[in-house]
């Protein structure tokens, strides 16, 4: 049926589904049907509901909008192209999904001016939104006055069945229905098809008593395809309600328009086809070419500039009076948003000497984060469940609960996927907050891909991990992570740190505190930060310049040695002691300390060949997890004392031993390879 005529607002929703179409077509290659039906609660949503300046992607009061489904990204670009973003041209439309493109096959914050956070694997986005609208309700709390209002601005987020299939989006969403976070809103597309098919093969739960059940207040727009006012006043209804998040079912049609396509997996995830294209053009009066937009439509679209620009003047406005008001609190408002530090914030780094008391690292850690606290204010996280067992809670602060939001423990329950997605979005929401969330280490294999995101998004997330090795005793295999940190490594641009000591530790968040605003590198950084429930002595050498090095010579550094022992964490003390035996025995021997493989990698070639220099072969590596990974520097895994099995339940210091860990067999291997 060829429609005769169309109103502006048709021809506006229309736009965005055929650039998604063209872009698809033209790269053989994306996921046209979502765009297609979820362009009507688009346009509604960006063009009556959110406030947001297309010229300053970066005004911190914009609303903030998630593409949780990421596979439809085109329906994300085209909104930016159309509203005027300087990020998406037409060119980069029509550059879709192809090499080095501002347009890539999932939304990624760090290619592209406009989105918030890099979506794709599903649930992430939803999770991200719920860290996105703490941030702002813990910024809300801390700096707005009675008369001076300068945070209030929603976080919306389109999800699909699959985001709502993924176990990540009801931790999330649990835990946001408990905070009440009522300026998330979350649209639903409804359109009951995945790749497989028909959502009834798989997925046929009530989702809206779901999230009622999470304390979500729920709206149904039973006609998300052409009913325009309905969306409109369900976000209006959805904004009304301020205690709790707000999830907008949007029943659609997934392909909408496509004649022999739309309501099928066949529009899910390829191209429509040039006859199907021909025909969905002809089904909905289509009469442009290829990536032709109607002028008056885009001039539509194109008041969003004004509208922004508008908005983001009235917000001057506030912010200069309360800039005049409260200058402290403006100050510091303005620093963090900035991404600088407090001056000399670093000399609230604790060390250590030899004479002071081994403590376990965890205890450390405990002590580095509460001496940064106050100095701090941005520095904001929790545990997932495990708090007196990471030992992260900041004493300065209550906790982050419903009406309590300027508090800065964070408390995420069991649900360690959740909270990884959501320390992303917090880092994310670009308003200088430095997220931290802990687990024990076994576990990050419950939040890997939030992790991986984190690095692949340059969130500049802090991850604090306990009971990193066997040491951590009677609980067992299930609990002692053996390939953790050498999988961990393999995330490019994540930093790893395993701190031997008090020093060592307060370096290390030295250097991810630096890494999350990048400073020293390019862009922001996350890093991990893996603890032991043992006590180890603080070792003469270490201090926090040379943890914040990633390795450097602990002892031995005066001539060339006959053989280097490289230890991490734990296992350095060992190193050090067994160095004096085979001194003893008249070995030149060097012990270097090796926390982060990453940021020695960092270093000039010349200081890494001081601290390993090449002409000495003879090396052996010691650290309580798999060998993988450690002949890059000690010249073969065979040089390497690990543990290639799983764990066993018994005493941590029992298991360590029998597992090799102990200064006799760090002799012996060393005598081993000396030959």
């Amino acid at each position: 049926m060829v429609v005769a005529t169309q109103s502006l607002e048709e021809v506006a929703i229309n736009s965005i589904r055929f650039l998604a179409i063209d872009a698809v077509e033209k790269a053989k290659s994306g996921h046209p049907g979502l765009p297609m039906g979820a362009a009507p609660m688009a346009f509604v949503l960006w063009d009556r509901a959110m406030r947001y300046n297309p010229k300053n992607p970066q005004w911190i009061n914009r609303d903030r909008f998630v593409l949780s489904a990421g596979h439809g990204c085109m329906l994300q670009y085209a909104m930016l192209y159309l509203t005027g973003y300087d990020s998406v041209t037409l060119d980069d439309i029509k550059n879709f999904r192809q090499w080095d493109s501002r347009t890539p096959g999932h939304p990624e914050n760090f290619m592209t001016s406009g989105v918030e956070v890099t979506t794709g694997p599903l649930g992430q986005g939803i999770a991200n939104g719920v860290g996105l609208a703490m941030a702002e309700a813990h910024l809300a709390a801390r700096f707005n006055k009675p008369d001076s209002t300068i945070v209030d601005h929603y976080t919306y987020v389109i999800l699909g069945d699959g985001c709502n299939m993924e176990g990540i989006s009801g931790e999330a969403c649990s835990l946001a229905g408990h905070l009440g976070l009522g300026k998330l809103i979350a649209l639903y597309d409804d359109n009951h098809i995945s790749i497989d098919g028909n959502t009834e093969i798989s997925f046929t739960e009530d989702v809206s008593k779901r999230f009622e059940a999470y304390g979500w207040h729920i709206l149904h727009v039973e006609n998300g395809n052409t009913d325009l006012d309905g969306i409109a006043k369900a976000i209006e209804e959805a904004k009304s309600v301020t205690d709790k998040p707000s999830m907008i079912k949007v029943t659609t049609t997934i392909g909408y328009g496509s004649p022999n396509k739309a309501n099928s997996a066949g529009v899910h995830g390829a191209a429509l086809g040039g006859d199907e294209v021909k025909a969905t053009r002809e089904n909905l009066g289509w009469e442009h070419e290829p990536f032709d937009i109607p002028e008056d439509a885009l001039k539509h679209f194109r008041k969003a500039v004004d509208r922004g620009a508008e908005s983001e003047a009235e917000w001057q406005k506030v912010w200069d009076d309360y800039k005049s008001k409260y200058a402290e609190e403006a100050a510091e408002f303005e620093r963090m948003i900035s991404d600088k530090l407090p001056e000399g914030w670093e000399k609230a780094l604790p060390t250590y000497t030899p004479a002071d008391k081994p403590l376990a690292t965890r205890k450390n850690s405990e002590m580095t984060l509460n001496a940064l606290a106050p100095v701090l204010p941005e520095l904001i996280g929790g545990s997932a469940d495990l708090t007196h067992s990471n030992l992260t809670e900041l004493k300065v602060s209550g906790s982050f609960l419903k009406g309590k939001y300027e508090n800065r423990n964070l408390r995420f329950g069991v649900r360690e996927h959740g909270m990884g997605a959501i320390c992303n979005g917090i880092a994310l929401h670009n308003s200088g907050l430095i997220p931290y969330g802990a687990t024990f280490l076994v576990f990050t294999d419950y939040m890997r891909n939030a992790i991986r995101l984190s690095a692949l998004a340059q969130a500049g997330v802090i991850w604090v991990m306990t009971h990193d090795s066997i040491g951590l005793g009677e609980d067992g295999p299930t609990h002692q992570p053996i390939e953790h940190i050498a999988s961990l490594r393999m995330i490019p641009d994540l930093i790893v740190y395993r701190p031997a000591d008090g020093n060592e530790t307060s370096g290390a968040y030295k250097v991810a505190v630096e890494r999350s605003k990048a400073i020293g590198s390019k862009h922001k950084q996350s890093t991990l930060i893996a603890f032991s429930r043992q006590n180890l002595p603080n070792l003469e050498g270490s201090s926090i310049e040379n943890a914040a090095k990633g390795a450097y010579v602990l002892s031995g550094g005066d001539e060339t040695p006959d053989i280097i022992l490289i230890g991490t964490g734990s296992e350095v003390f060992l190193c050090v002691d067994a160095a004096e035996k085979l001194r003893a025995e008249g070995k030149k021997v060097r012990v270097v300390s090796m926390p982060s493989w990453e940021i020695f990698e960092d270093q000039d070639a010349a200081y890494k060949e001081s601290v390993l220099p090449k002409e000495v072969t003879k090396r052996v590596s010691v650290e309580a997890g798999t060998t993988f990974g450690w002949g890059r520097y000690a010249v073969s895994e065979e040089n390497a004392i690990g543990i290639n099995r799983f764990g066993v339940s018994a005493p941590g210091d029992l298991a360590m031993e029998k597992f090799g860990f102990t200064v006799d067999n760090v002799v012996a291997k060393a005598k081993e390879v000396l030959g």
